[in-house]
């Protein structure tokens, strides 16, 4: 299982599409955490203090954090890895979803928050609340990746979409597979005329939130909807969490969804090349996805990074559906008790060690310059 897991997402590093084999972790639904989970020796606690890249460990402590299920590979990579040398801290975190990440940080409950979508207005003001001296939410990109449109349509191997025939079926106005629009996007290919089954997240998500944005920029008069981190569109199934979005395409004959493009790996799911304006259409891909995240603008003022991710690129290569995961913390004001730790952790994930490896883990890469911004900026919070 080992074995096929890692030829899986190494396929995914070289960018394919889509791979075969099975994902090891079985930690990565909604409702299951990642903490340290390695009882292999450590060194003791005064040792480990550079042992994570020459990285502090902080105060030995336990962090709780939740939100997005994009980043949850990345993030029980980063946790085992971390805690192995810094065996004195524990690190639990809870895939959750985005929405849920943001709440529970609002409300004081966590650490720090995992979200693929940024915090509103209204909610960086709240922020204020746990965010003691004055202090305010920030986010901090860590890793991208791309949002693939998985399918299950026997005999179909290949499917070519655009954004206004994907915004049509997922707003219920194209609903058979043998539609003329689909049709004529795939030339040659014989379309059954079953049903379409599109599915979308049925909890407060990130993802859904990236989809819809690519949707709204790419299709304005097809998709009427604001994008949004809860689904607008009527009808439709649903399912909890990313994992749970692509079990039910895997299971359900007709259907439609959309998902990191790691759960679709783990579940040898199909995935749809999209029709972008470039000279041939792009498949989800890590190479793909970073062409298209290195075109991302920071648009956060002061020591916020919010990214702008060009959702209508028609570069060559560059596939458009993609997402970006922040960890979302005070710029100042942060728990005293947990702060030390915190700050080491994402220290740890932000430098080249904590970096390196995650296209095998399936995420995209950000862009060099914005990497050494998160650096930075992450040594001067407080």
């Amino acid at each position: 299982m080992k074995q096929q897991r890692m030829s899986a997402l190494r396929a995914l590093a070289c960018g394919s599409a889509v791979v075969s084999g099975a994902l090891a972790l079985t930690a990565c639904g909604s409702s299951d955490s990642s903490g340290s989970g390695d009882a292999s020796p450590t060194p003791t606690a005064a040792a480990a203090t550079s042992a994570a890249g020459g990285i502090p460990c902080g105060k030995a402590t336990t962090l709780q954090a939740s939100g997005s299920t994009a980043q949850q590979y990345a993030m029980q990579n980063w946790i085992k890895k971390y805690t192995r040398a810094c065996p004195d801290i524990k690190i639990n975190y809870t895939g959750n979803g985005s929405g849920d990440g943001q709440s529970d940080f609002l409300a004081g409950r966590t650490a720090f928050a995992g979200s693929d979508s940024a915090l509103s207005t209204e909610q960086v003001s709240r922020s204020e609340k746990v965010c003691s001296g004055k202090g305010q939410a920030v986010h901090l990109p860590m890793v991208g990746g791309p949002v693939a449109v998985g399918f299950n349509l026997p005999g179909v191997k290949e499917l070519t979409l655009d954004a206004p025939t994907l915004a049509k079926i997922f707003n219920a106005q194209i609903t058979k597979w043998n539609d003329p629009a689909i049709a004529k996007l795939n030339s040659g290919v014989e379309l059954p005329s079953t049903e379409i089954r599109a599915a979308h997240r049925s909890d407060s998500s990130g993802t859904t939130d990236g989809f819809t944005s690519y949707l709204r920029t790419a299709a304005p008069n097809e998709w009427p909807y604001e994008h949004s981190k809860e689904w607008k569109a009527k009808g439709g199934q649903s399912a909890e969490s990313s994992s749970g979005l692509a079990d039910k395409v895997k299971q359900t004959e007709g259907s439609i969804g959309y998902f990191e493009l790691s759960y679709a790996a783990a579940r040898d799911i199909p995935t749809v090349a999209l029709s972008t304006g470039a000279p041939a259409p792009v498949q989800a891909s890590i190479l793909s996805a970073s062409k298209s995240i290195a075109e991302s603008k920071v648009v956060g003022k002061g020591k916020d990074l919010t990214l702008q991710i060009n959702y209508a690129t028609k570069a060559p290569g560059a596939y458009p559906v993609d997402v970006v995961t922040y960890e979302i913390v005070c710029d100042k004001g942060n728990k005293p008790a947990t702060w030390p730790a915190t700050k080491a952790f994402l220290t740890y994930v932000a430098s080249k060690k904590g970096q390196e490896d995650l296209s095998f883990q399936g995420y995209a890469t950000l862009p060099a310059g914005i990497v050494n911004k998160v650096r930075s900026t992450v040594n001067g919070l407080s």
